[in-house]
C-alpha cells in the first residue's frame, strides 16, 4: 500500500474533493485545508476523515516529505501553504496537472464545450462500465453508480470532462489543454466565463486551442448544428480526424423518447433535443474505443442522467419537478424547451436562479435576451447579497426584466417571496422546472416539491 503524501490547498471544490477522495483510497495519506467547505464536499471528506479540523490555511502543514501539493483555483497567489511550499520547493500541481501526470500512458478523451459536457461524458462512463470496461475519468457531477467523480487506476483509457476555465491562480490557460487529449469533442460554443475571458473573442479562442492541440492521428469529434464548434472543427488539421454529429434520431410517444436505430427502437430515461445530440457525440467516442452500436444502444437505455441534469426530484399524477444545472443564456433555452416539447400540454412554471459571476453581470445580462420564452410562467430569481460578495455593480429587479426583454417574466429578490408565490399557484397538470448552480436562497427545495406534487 502507497504511503505517499499528498496535500490539497482549497481541499473543498467539487472536484478537488473527488480526487482527495480517489487518492485515499489508493492507500494515499491524504491531508487539505481551505477557508469554507460547504455540503456535499463536507460530510463526504468527514466520513473519510479528510476534512480539515479548522478552516482556514496553515502553512505549518506544508512540510518536507510531501510529495506533491494539489491547488485549487479557489486559493490565491499569496495563499500562506502555497508560498510555503514555494519556499521549501514541493512540486505544486493543478489538479488539471496532477490528472495528466497519472494519465501520461493511457489513452486520454476529453469532452469539451460551453454545455453538455458532463451529460456526454457522464453517457460514455455508464456505457463503459456497463460493459465492465476498465477505465479512469474525470466527471464534473455525481453519477448514479460512480462513488466518486474521479477514479485513477492502471486502467488504459481515460475520459475526461474538460473545463475552460482557468487551471489555478499560478496559471491562467484553460483545464482542458493540459490533459493533452487523443480524442477530443466540442458540444457548443456559447460565451461563458466573463470573468476571466471579458470578451466573445478571447472565450472562443479557447476552444480553438483546444481543437489545434488535437495530435496527428487523433480525431475531433464536434457538433454540427453549432456553427462555432462546426466551424472550428472544421478547420484543417494535419491528419486529424474530424468527425461531425447532430441530434439522433427519434421520435416521441406518450412521453417517452425512443431512439431510431438500425437495430431496435431503444426507450430512453431521458429526454431533449440538446440530450439527442449529447447521445449522438457519446456514441461516436465509444465507437472510437471497441464500443459497438449495439452494446451502445443496450447501455444507454438504463442512463438516467447525471445529477442536476434535467433531473427528476418529484413526480406524481400529473405533475414533475425538474431540476437542472442550466443558468448560462443557451442552458436556459435548451432546458426549457425541452420539457415544453416533452410535455406539450402541460404548463410549464420555470424559475431560474441568476448565480454565477457571469450571469450576475450587468454587461452579460443582454446574452438572456429571448432565450426565456418557452415557459408559460418564466421566474428569476437573484440574491443582491450574491452580487455584493462578487463585487459587482447592484442589480435591480427592471435590470434584469429589461435584459430578458419578456414581458411574462417575473422577477424576485428575495427567496421567501419567491416561495410564497410558488406556492400561491395553482399546480394541476403543471410542471415546476427549478434551474441554478446555487441554492435559491436556502429554499428548501423538497419541502417546496412536496407542496406542489400534493396540490
Amino acid at each position: 500500500m502507497s504511503t505517499k503524501r499528498i496535500h490539497f490547498i482549497a481541499i473543498g471544490g467539487a472536484v478537488m474533493h473527488n480526487l482527495a477522495l480517489a487518492l485515499h483510497s489508493m492507500g494515499y495519506k491524504v491531508t487539505g485545508s481551505d477557508d469554507e467547505i460547504f455540503e456535499p464536499s463536507k460530510t463526504r471528506l468527514d466520513s473519510k476523515g479528510l476534512l480539515p479540523e479548522k478552516m482556514g490555511w496553515f502553512p505549518e502543514k506544508i512540510t518536507m516529505g510531501l510529495e506533491a501539493v494539489i491547488l485549487g483555483m479557489h486559493a490565491r497567489k499569496d495563499n500562506p501553504e502555497l508560498l510555503q511550499a514555494q519556499a521549501l520547493g514541493i512540486p505544486i500541481f493543478s489538479f488539471p496537472q496532477y490528472i495528466y501526470e497519472q494519465s501520461k500512458n493511457k489513452q486520454r478523451i476529453v469532452i469539451a464545450g460551453s454545455h453538455g459536457k458532463t451529460t456526454i461524458t457522464s453517457m460514455i462512463l455508464h456505457v463503459l462500465q456497463f460493459h465492465h470496461k476498465e477505465f479512469d475519468y474525470l466527471v464534473g457531477a455525481k453519477i448514479e453508480g460512480f462513488e466518486t467523480m474521479v477514479k485513477i487506476s492502471d486502467a488504459p483509457v481515460i475520459i475526461i470532462e474538460g473545463d475552460e476555465y482557468l487551471t489555478s491562480p499560478l496559471d491562467l490557460t484553460p483545464k482542458f489543454l493540459h490533459y493533452k487529449h487523443h480524442i477530443g469533442v466540442i458540444s457548443g460554443i456559447a460565451w461563458d466565463h466573463i470573468n476571466v475571458y471579458p470578451t466573445f473573442e478571447s472565450y472562443v479562442s479557447q476552444f480553438d486551442a483546444f481543437a489545434d492541440s488535437t495530435p496527428k492521428g487523433g480525431a475531433l469529434i464536434f457538433s454540427e448544428s453549432d456553427d462555432l464548434a462546426s466551424f472550428i472543427g472544421n478547420k484543417e488539421r494535419t491528419d486529424v480526424t474530424r468527425i461531425e454529429y447532430k441530434a439522433h434520431p427519434h421520435e416521441v410517444i406518450d412521453g417517452i423518447t425512443y431512439l431510431h436505430t438500425d437495430i431496435r427502437k431503444v426507450p430512453l430515461q431521458f429526454f431533449g433535443k440538446h440530450n439527442l445530440k449529447n447521445i449522438s457525440a457519446a456514441l461516436e467516442v465509444c465507437l472510437k474505443i471497441g464500443i459497438t452500436k449495439s452494446m451502445f444502444y443496450d447501455a444507454i437505455e438504463q442512463f438516467k442522467g447525471a445529477a442536476n441534469r434535467l433531473e427528476v426530484i418529484g413526480r406524481k399524477n400529473n405533475k414533475v419537478v425538474f431540476k437542472d444545472f442550466a443558468h448560462a443564456p443557451s442552458k436556459l433555452k435548451a432546458t426549457s424547451k425541452a420539457v415544453k416539447k416533452q410535455f406539450p400540454s402541460h404548463k410549464l412554471v420555470a424559475v431560474l436562479e441568476l448565480h454565477t459571476f457571469s450571469s450576475l453581470n450587468k454587461e452579460f445580462l443582454s446574452q438572456y435576451k429571448d432565450t426565456y420564452k418557452t415557459p408559460d410562467e418564466p421566474i428569476v430569481y437573484f440574491n443582491p447579497e450574491t452580487v455584493a460578495h462578487k463585487k459587482l455593480e447592484a442589480l435591480t429587479a427592471q435590470d434584469v426584466k429589461d435584459a430578458f426583454d419578456n414581458p411574462k417574466v417575473k422577477v424576485f429578490m428575495d427567496s421567501k417571496s419567491l416561495e410564497d408565490y410558488l406556492k400561491s399557484l395553482h399546480w394541476s397538470q403543471t410542471n415546476l422546472l427549478l434551474m441554478s448552480s446555487g441554492n435559491f436562497g436556502g429554499i428548501d427545495l423538497t419541502a417546496l416539491t412536496n407542496f406542489v406534487l400534493e396540490q
